[in-house]
C-alpha cells in the first residue's frame, strides 16, 4: 500500500544549469524585495499568522487528490497565502515551505530550488493576489469567485512557466510540453480553487478582519493561532490517504519521455515524507508531516524575529 506522497516538485536534471541559475537570480531578487517590503509593514499579529499559513500549506501539500487519467494534484497555496497575508509576506511563506520541502524532505532538487520557488511560490502569489485585488469593494460572494479564479490561474501560470523552462533547457519540445502541462494542470487547478475558496470562506466567517472584511471577531489572535495549528495537524493525520497516482509534472514527464532525466538528491533525511526507520507506513508519514509543520513554523518565527530586529 502506498502511504507517502509522490514527489511533487521539479527534480535536479530536468532543467539545464543555465536556466537553473537564471531562475535563482530572479528568485533571489524577488525574495530580497519581499523581505524589504515585509520588514516595513510587519505587524505584531502577522508573524504568528504567517507561521500558521506556512504550517497549513505544508500539511495540505502532503495530500495529493486524484484527477482524471490516473493523475493526482496537490495544493500550491501561493494565491491563498498572498490573499490572506499580502503578496510579499505570502511569498516569504511559500519560499520557506518549498525550501524546507527540498532541504529536509528531498522533495524537489537543490540546483533547481530557485525554479521551484519561482514557479510555485512567487509567481502564484503575485498572480493570485493581483487578480483578487481587482474585486476590492465587491460582495463576499464575488470576492470568493474571483479568489477561485485567481487560484486556478495561478496554477496554470506556474505550469506554463515550468513548461517554458523545460523547453529552454532542451528537455522537451515546446509544442508537446505546453499542451501536456496545461491540460493536466487545468484539472489540478480546480482542486486548488476549491481548497482556496473553502479556506477563505472560513476566514471570512471567523476572522473577517484578516481580509479587511470587518471588525475584530470574537476569536482572539492566540485562539486563531491555536485553531490554525490544530487544523494543520489534522490535515497531516489524513496524509496517509493521499493519492498514490503521479502528480501533474511526473505524469507529463512519464508520458513525454523525460522522467529518467531526473536525479536523486545527494543525501537523504526524510525522503518522500517518511521516516526511514519506520518505512512507508501511515505513522511514518504522519510523524514526518508533524516534523515538517513544526519546522516550517519555526522557520517563519525566525524570519519574523529577524525582520522585527531590523525594524
Amino acid at each position: 500500500m502506498h502511504f507517502s506522497p509522490t514527489p511533487m516538485h521539479i527534480p535536479d536534471g530536468f532543467l539545464s544549469l543555465i536556466i537553473s541559475i537564471i531562475c535563482w537570480i530572479i528568485t533571489a531578487s524577488v525574495v530580497g524585495l519581499a523581505i524589504s517590503k515585509t520588514n516595513k509593514a510587519l505587524g505584531e499579529k502577522q508573524i504568528p499568522l504567517m507561521g500558521v499559513m506556512a504550517a497549513f500549506i505544508f500539511a495540505a501539500q502532503m495530500i495529493n487528490f486524484p484527477v482524471a487519467g490516473g493523475t493526482s494534484g496537490h495544493l500550491l497555496g501561493g494565491a491563498m497565502a498572498a490573499i490572506v497575508l499580502g503578496p510579499w509576506a505570502g511569498m516569504l511563506v511559500m519560499t520557506s515551505v518549498i525550501a524546507v520541502q527540498a532541504l529536509l524532505f528531498q522533495d524537489g532538487g537543490l540546483v533547481v530550488m530557485g525554479a521551484n520557488i519561482l514557479n510555485m511560490g512567487l509567481v502564484t502569489a503575485a498572480v493570485g493576489y493581483g487578480l483578487y485585488r481587482s474585486a476590492a469593494g465587491q460582495s463576499k460572494s464575488v470576492k470568493l469567485g474571483v479568489a477561485g479564479a485567481a487560484a486556478w490561474l495561478s496554477v496554470m501560470t506556474g505550469a506554463l512557466l515550468t513548461s517554458l523552462q523545460l523547453w529552454l533547457s532542451g528537455t522537451s519540445d515546446l509544442q508537446i510540453v505546453i499542451p501536456a502541462m496545461l491540460g493536466v494542470h487545468a484539472l489540478i487547478g480546480l482542486g486548488e480553487a476549491l481548497i482556496t475558496v473553502s479556506a477563505l470562506a472560513f476566514i471570512m466567517q471567523t476572522r473577517p478582519d484578516l481580509l479587511g472584511e470587518g471588525s475584530e471577531s470574537a476569536l482572539g489572535s492566540r485562539n486563531w493561532v491555536f485553531v490554525g495549528g490544530l487544523i494543520a495537524v489534522l490535515v497531516v493525520l489524513f496524509s496517509p490517504l493521499a493519492s498514490g497516482n503521479p502528480d501533474g509534472l511526473e505524469r507529463v514527464a512519464t508520458d513525454v519521455g523525460f522522467i529518467n532525466a531526473g536525479q536523486s538528491a545527494p543525501y537523504s533525511i526524510i525522503p518522500d515524507y517518511t521516516l526511514p526507520f519506520l518505512g512507508e507506513t501511515a505513522i511514518s508519514t504522519i510523524l514526518a508531516g508533524v516534523i515538517g509543520v513544526i519546522v516550517v513554523g519555526a522557520v517563519i518565527a525566525l524570519i519574523g524575529r529577524g525582520l522585527k530586529a531590523k525594524a
